[in-house]
């Protein structure tokens, strides 16, 4: 799930971060590194901000 309260821009990042229970710094840098270098990061990110619902909760 994408988090409604702790997003930059979809809150796609957090929600993974949320998942693996790990700070969501952590995750934006690697997602930035992985859309910089390989560009699969961006198209990642895109399918998960489409499919993934949003919570209130986090």
């Amino acid at each position: 799930m994408r988090s409604g309260k702790n997003q930059i821009i979809g809150g796609v990042c957090a929600g993974v971060a949320h998942y693996f229970d790990i700070d969501p710094t952590i995750v934006r840098v690697v997602w930035g590194v992985l859309a910089f270098c390989y560009g699969a990061g961006i198209l990642a990110y895109i399918i998960l901000w489409v499919v993934a619902p949003v919570s209130t909760d986090y």
